[in-house]
Order: structure tokens, then C-alpha cells, then sequence
């Protein structure tokens, strides 16, 4: 296998962020070039798989079942032999439809959701014979109160008090309720060992995706957070995905360390999840040095990390365990998440934290102060929180913090050992930064002070005032 680009170094300009980092590793040809575009170019027509798969199978007699969380156990669905869609919407076009009904200041995930219902754009609802509704946030609570005016959906109530006595027994009848409402609706009765085989097949779904996850353990991943981000599906237990997953580790786990990709910022991503279609964030933060080495949300590690114990006597039961151990922002208090993060940054070795919030995401938004906390304090890395939605009008504003935040990795190098000796306890890993953290944030705050009321570039991103 060929080396994977050059050593030419990642340099940041916080004075132009209409100009990102080039960083030649990530898309240099190469000998293998053909076979790492194989795997990721099938993933990058993720929808028209799904939706490929899903109308042949519907069209064939076999039901279609919406969810919206990954509370939402697809192994009682595929259990019921219904295929399970991920309804999330994650285009800002959808929007206006959906504020015509709801509330502007409201999470753009479940108006632009909302927005496809409306406007009947969305194949996979559109078929859907069940839509699970899940109590998580209030906002999609209310906002399935509304689909179920025209729609067939089931209420699944979500304990939120994740350390009472009685919470685990609740959680459990519920999802005895469930299965027995699958049961019902599709006239399959779900045994335990139908239960099992589907356990089967999530537990290898999530083995290969943490798998091909772990690759950004290295000090030079073989791919980027971006790429990474690709490797899942709307519809889970897809044969033909799982021989891509197995490809694609075959592949990156040949290719040799990457320099460029080593001289890239780590950064640990946590928040709300980042659905299909709404990767901006990521891919500002990554066209602007960084590398998204983990991402703590439901569309990256936190849903995949357990499997279900397919041995368990009870196998309903085994499902409900692993299934309330998610740590979502809705439960209280939410001591799993931070848990969580401090292996996980202890696994992927982040040299900063950003936390990604959704507007009137408000649970999430609630914890930042506490994830902040966690990071600066006991971390003791730089944190950095975005607020946004699915608009590009702040996109010149996040590009310039995240600059900002990669700015103070740059390596220095010292004119001699006597004159600027490297500093202990330097904030990040691999020699990077001679800054004590005191100072990084000098810098940020400076930097974001100072963008508020300077123009910038319009040639890649627009600029507009923004939350951020």
C-alpha cells in the first residue's frame, strides 16, 4: 500500500476563513484510490439504497415502521419482520412547510421532520405503516401529537429518571407493551428466538461500525470524521451494507499512518446528533484543520457502544438493559453521558472538545455548561460551543471560531533549547501547542470578540448574524 500523502503540515488562518487548510492526505490518489472510493461511494447513496431496498420489500407485503430515536429498539421491529427507517430530517427546505404549523423557535431536526409530512416530500414516511413516537424531548412529542392526526403511531414512553428504583421495571413493560402492539398491527408473533436472530444482526451492525470507528484511535487516521460520519444507514441490517463495512475496514486497516492527517487538530464532538444532510458543522470544523476523531452522539458512538446479550434468558428484557443505558441529555440526572465522555476522550486522546446544540435544543443546551465544565476542568482541554441550525447564514462565523480554536495548535517550533523550552503541561498531545490553557482561551475570546463586528469573505460561506 502507498504512503498516504505528504508531511506538509496543517496551518490555519484565523484571518481567512474563506480560505480552509489544504490537507492533501484525506483526498490524495493513490494506488488504492479506486478501492477506498468503493465503500464510501456506496454510503454516499445511502437514501437511494435504502429507499431501493425499503419499496422492494414494502411493494413485496413486508411493513415499514418510522422511528426517530435510538431508543427505539429496531430488534423488536425486524423482530416483527418490519424494516426500520430513520425518519430524522435533515434539510433546512422542509422548514418553511413544517413553520407554518410550528413554532420558529423550535429544534430545526423536527420542523425540517415535520416539514416532509407536511409536504408528503419523504418516500420513506410516506410508506410507513407505524411511526414510533418516542418520549423523549417535548418538542417531538407534540410534534407526533401532530402526525398522528393523519398518521398510524405508537407512544413510547421513555422513563427519565435514570437511577430509580423502579425505572428499569417501567422501561421493561413498555417494551413488553410494544411488542405486543407489533404483534397486533402485523399479525407476527415475535418468539424469543425471532427476538435473538434480530439481536444477531444489531450486534454486528454496531461491531463493524465501532470497529471502523476505533481507526481514529491512531495518531494518523486512515479517514476523516466526514467519511466516518458516511458509514451508517436509515435502515438498519441492509446485507449488502454490512459487505461495504467489512470492505471498508479491510481497506483502511492496510493503509499506513498518515502524516497530514497526524498534523491535524483532535478534536472530541458531543451533542445533538447529526443526521443525514446536516454534516455542515462537521465539515466547516474539519475544512479548517481540525479532525473529528469522536463523535459522542446518537448518529456516532453513543448508540453502538453496548451490544444486547443475545444469550440472555430473557431476551426482551436483555434489550431494555442495554437500550436505557443510552445516555441522552433528556434523562436526570444525566451522569452516563459524562461517564461516557471521559473514557472516550481517554480512548480517542481529543486535544479540544466541541459541543454542537441544535437551536431550542434545550436539553442539550442546558448541559453545555456542565460538559464545559468536565472539559476545561477536568479534561483540562479547550471547549468550544456551537449553536446552530440548519441555515448556512452563520457559516463565516463558525469557520473563524473553529480557526480560532485550531489556531492555538499550531506547532511552535523553539530557536533553541535554552531561549523557549517547550511548557509542561501544555494543553494537547503530540508537542503541538507551547500555550498554557489560560492563554488558548485568551486567544479564543479574543478572536471571537473580534469577528462581531468584522466582515469577512462571502466567497465560501455567507455571513449573517449568528447565535454562535
Amino acid at each position: 500500500m502507498g504512503k498516504c500523502g505528504t508531511k506538509n503540515e496543517v496551518k490555519a488562518k484565523p484571518s481567512d476563513p474563506c480560505a480552509p487548510p489544504e490537507v492533501p492526505c484525506a483526498g490524495a490518489a493513490d494506488a488504492s484510490a479506486d478501492a477506498r472510493a468503493a465503500p464510501l461511494a456506496w454510503f454516499g447513496k445511502m437514501i437511494h439504497n435504502c429507499l431501493e431496498y425499503a419499496t422492494a420489500r414494502h411493494d413485496a407485503g413486508q411493513p415499514v415502521v418510522g422511528i426517530m430515536c435510538e431508543y427505539a429498539p429496531r430488534e423488536l421491529i425486524m423482530a416483527a419482520g418490519a424494516i426500520p427507517v430513520c425518519l430524522c430530517g435533515g434539510s433546512a427546505g422542509t422548514i418553511p412547510a413544517a413553520e407554518e404549523h410550528l413554532p420558529s423557535n423550535l429544534c430545526p431536526l423536527i420542523k425540517s421532520t415535520f416539514g416532509y409530512h407536511v409536504q408528503k416530500s419523504n418516500p420513506f414516511i410516506e410508506m410507513a405503516d407505524l411511526i414510533v413516537a418516542e418520549t423523549t424531548c417535548d418538542g417531538k412529542k407534540k410534534m407526533f401529537e401532530l402526525i398522528a392526526e393523519s398518521r398510524a403511531t405508537y407512544v413510547l414512553e421513555l422513563p427519565q429518571k435514570e437511577h430509580d428504583s423502579d425505572a428499569m421495571e417501567h422501561w421493561v413493560k413498555e417494551l413488553r407493551k410494544f411488542k405486543r402492539a407489533l404483534e397486533l398491527r402485523f399479525r407476527e408473533e415475535l418468539t424469543d428466538d425471532t427476538i435473538r436472530e434480530a439481536i444477531g444482526v444489531m450486534n454486528r451492525e454496531r461491531a463493524l461500525r465501532r470497529e471502523l470507528a476505533a481507526l481514529m484511535k491512531a495518531d494518523g487516521p486512515p479517514l476523516t470524521g466526514r467519511e466516518l460520519l458516511e458509514f451508517k444507514s436509515s435502515i438498519s441490517g441492509i446485507p449488502a451494507d454490512f459487505a461495504q463495512y467489512e470492505q471498508a475496514l479491510k481497506l483502511f486497516e492496510s493503509r499506513e499512518t498518515c502524516p497530514d492527517m497526524a498534523s491535524r487538530v483532535r478534536v472530541l464532538m458531543t451533542g445533538v446528533p447529526i443526521v443525514h444532510g446536516a454534516e455542515r458543522v462537521l465539515e466547516i470544523v474539519e475544512d479548517h484543520g481540525g479532525l473529528v476523531v469522536c463523535m459522542e452522539n446518537c448518529t456516532g458512538l453513543k448508540p453502538i457502544l453496548d451490544d444486547v446479550d443475545a444469550t440472555a434468558a430473557d431476551p426482551l428484557r436483555a434489550l431494555a438493559e442495554k437500550y436505557f443505558r443510552i445516555p441522552c441529555s433528556v434523562k436526570t440526572r444525566n451522569e452516563s453521558r459524562v461517564e461516557s465522555l471521559r473514557k472516550l476522550a481517554a480512548e480517542y486522546r481529543p486535544e479540544c472538545v466541541i459541543d454542537l446544540v441544535w437551536q431550542a435544543c434545550l436539553t442539550y443546551d442546558l448541559e453545555a455548561s456542565r460538559i464545559k465544565r468536565l472539559a476545561e476542568e477536568e479534561l483540562g482541554m479547550p471547549y468550544l460551543r456551537i449553536e446552530t441550525d440548519y441555515s448556512p447564514s452563520d457559516s463565516a462565523r463558525i469557520a473563524v471560531r473553529a480557526e480560532a480554536l485550531v489556531a492555538v495548535f499550531i506547532p511552535k517550533k523553539p530557536q533553541s533549547p535554552l531561549k523557549n523550552p517547550p511548557v509542561k503541561n501544555a494543553t494537547g498531545t503530540n508537542g503541538f501547542c507551547t500555550l498554557k490553557y489560560a492563554s488558548t482561551m485568551k486567544i479564543i475570546s479574543s478572536i471571537k470578540n473580534a469577528i462581531e463586528t468584522t466582515p469577512y469573505c462571502l466567497n465560501k460561506y455567507a455571513y449573517a448574524p449568528s447565535r454562535t
